[in-house]
C-alpha cells in the first residue's frame, strides 16, 4: 500500500488506508459504513472524514492506476508482451440522483432469443491477464477502470457523446504513455472490431496490437499494386479482393492446419483445425487495416466456425488463439469482484464518489491478488475441505482469506510467551466479530 502514499497528503493517506483494509475485511456490502464498522470505528465522531475521500479529497485515480500497472507488471510480467483484457461492464444501480445512470442491455441475464434491460452504470476497463503460478491459471487484474456513460447522458450535459471504442483507444494510448517499451496486446470482443479502432492503435508510435473476433463476411483485399511512373489520380488503398471466409470455409481446396490447444476452455488439450493469411480489410470511406485472420474450425463439430484477427501480421495463429482465449477471464473477474468485492453494493451518488469506488473496488482485486501472492511464499495456501469435497486449486475467495488472517494477526493479535496456545485478541475485536457474525445475514 505505501506505493500509493505520494499521491495522497497525510490526512487523507491515513483515512484511505482504513477504507482499503475495511474494504478487505467487511463481508456483503462496501459502504463507507461496513468499512467503518469492520474497522471498530463505528463510534468515531469523526466519520464523514472518511466520506470525503471519495467526494471531496483531492487524488488522481488515473496515477493510482499507473502505480498499480507498474507494480502488477513487474510482479508478473517482467518481460515479454504485455496481455490486456479490455471490456465492459453494468454496474445495475438505481436513483434519480445518479446522473450519469442509463439503460442498458444486460448481457449476464440476456440471450440470443431473450433481451433484458438494467439500469446501471456502465464502466469500461482494463486487465492485465498474467498467469498465477500458485492458481495454475490465468487471472485478469483490473488496474484501469473509465465510467463510459450513455448518448442520453451527454446529450443531458451537451457534450460530445463518446463510444465504447473512443474511450478504449483513449485507454490504450494512455497505457502505450505509462509503457513506452514494452510489447503491448490488447484482447477484446467483437464491439471493438471496428475500422477507426484499429487503425488509430496501429498509427500511434510503437502501434498497441489488437485481437479480437472478425465477421466471416469481412471485404478482405490484397495491398494495393505499387503505382506506374507519372500515373494519374489518387493512389489506391487496395488491391484485388479476396475471397470472403465463408466460402474459404468451405472451399474444397482451403489448407488446414491441426492445433492441439491446452485447457482450451475447460476441455483439456483440444485439437482445432486452423488456417490463416494476411490481407487488408477494408471497407468504402474508411482506413485500410492490415490484419492476420485465422479461421478457426472444431473437428468435433461442438461449436461453429469462427473467425479472429490481430493487427499484429506477424504473430502465428497459436498466440492468436491463445490470446484470445485468455479474454474470457475479464468476465470471470468481474463476477468473483461482484460476488467477493461488494460491486453493486455502494450507495454513493455524488458523481466523484462514482467515479471513484467501482473502479477502487476493481483495482482491490488486483491488490489482493498481489498481497495472496507475496503472503503464499512465507505460508502456502491451506485449503479447505470436508469428507465429500477437495479443492484442488485456490481461487479468489481463498486468496481473500489469505489477506484477511494477515490482516487480522498484524494488526490485532497479541501472542501470549508464557503460553503458546493462548492468543490474546483485545476486547474491541471480539465485540466486532460478535457483531459481523450475528447480522453476516
Amino acid at each position: 500500500m505505501l506505493l500509493f502514499r505520494p499521491l495522497f497528503s497525510q490526512s487523507v493517506w491515513q483515512s484511505a488506508v482504513v477504507l482499503v483494509n475495511g474494504a478487505i475485511l467487511a463481508p456483503g456490502k462496501r459502504t463507507v459504513s461496513a468499512a467503518l464498522r469492520v474497522m471498530g470505528l463505528s463510534e468515531a465522531p469523526n466519520y464523514q472524514t472518511y466520506h470525503r475521500v471519495l467526494n471531496r479529497a483531492v487524488w488522481s485515480s488515473r496515477k493510482a492506476s499507473f502505480v498499480l500497472l507498474r507494480h502488477l507488471v513487474a510482479v508478473f510480467v517482467p518481460s515479454g508482451p504485455i496481455i490486456i483484457g479490455l471490456d465492459d461492464t453494468i454496474e445495475r444501480r438505481w436513483g434519480k440522483r445518479i446522473e450519469a445512470r442509463g439503460i442498458y442491455r444486460d448481457p449476464v441475464r440476456s440471450s440470443e432469443s431473450h433481451f433484458v434491460k438494467a439500469s446501471g452504470l456502465r464502466w469500461l476497463s482494463m486487465m492485465v491477464l498474467v498467469p498465477i503460478p500458485w492458481a495454475q491459471r490465468t487471472w485478469a487484474l483490473p488496474f484501469f477502470t473509465v465510467l463510459a456513460p450513455s448518448k442520453r447522458y451527454h446529450q443531458a450535459q451537451q457534450t460530445r457523446h463518446k463510444r465504447l471504442t473512443d474511450w478504449g483507444r483513449q485507454m490504450a494510448k494512455q497505457v502505450r504513455r505509462w509503457m513506452p517499451n514494452r510489447t503491448l496486446v490488447v484482447v477484446a470482443d467483437s464491439s471493438f472490431a471496428t475500422f477507426k479502432f484499429l487503425w488509430a492503435l496501429r498509427q500511434i508510435p510503437q502501434a498497441v496490437y489488437v485481437v479480437t473476433r472478425l465477421r466471416l463476411d469481412a471485404e478482405l483485399f490484397q495491398p494495393a499494386p505499387p503505382r506506374r511512373p507519372r500515373q494519374k489520380g489518387r493512389p489506391r488503398k487496395v488491391g484485388q479482393r479476396l475471397p470472403a471466409l465463408n466460402r474459404v470455409l468451405s472451399a474444397p481446396d482451403t489448407t488446414w492446419q491441426t492445433l492441439v490447444m491446452t485447457d482450451w476452455y475447460g476441455h483439456g488439450d483440444y485439437p482445432l483445425q486452423v488456417t490463416s493469411s494476411t490481407a487488408l480489410w477494408y471497407k468504402s470511406g474508411h482506413p485500410a487495416v492490415p490484419i492476420r485472420w485465422v479461421l478457426i474450425r472444431d473437428p468435433s463439430g461442438a461449436f461453429a466456425p469462427q473467425a479472429l484477427l490481430s493487427t499484429d501480421v506477424w504473430a502465428t495463429p497459436t498466440e492468436i488463439l491463445q490470446w484470445f482465449r485468455q479474454r474470457w477471464q475479464v468476465e470471470v473477474t468481474f463476477e468473483e469482484a461482484r460476488s467477493h468485492l461488494g460491486v453493486e453494493t455502494q450507495r454513493q451518488w455524488s458523481p466523484k464518489a462514482i467515479l471513484r469506488t467501482t473502479p477502487a473496488l476493481l483495482a482491490l482485486f488486483s491488490i489482493v491478488t498481489v498481497l495472496a501472492h507475496e503472503y503464499q511464499h512465507k505460508r502456502p495456501f491451506v485449503m479447505p475441505h470436508s469428507a465429500w469435497y477437495r479443492k484442488p486449486l485456490p481461487t479468489f475467495a481463498d486468496a481473500l482469506a489469505l489477506v484477511r488472517q494477515k490482516l487480522w494477526q498484524f494488526q490485532t493479535f497479541q501472542t501470549s510467551t508464557s503460553q503458546t496456545d493462548m492468543v490474546k485478541v483485545p476486547r474491541s475485536l471480539i465485540n466486532t466479530w460478535s457483531d459481523l457474525l450475528c447480522y453476516a445475514a
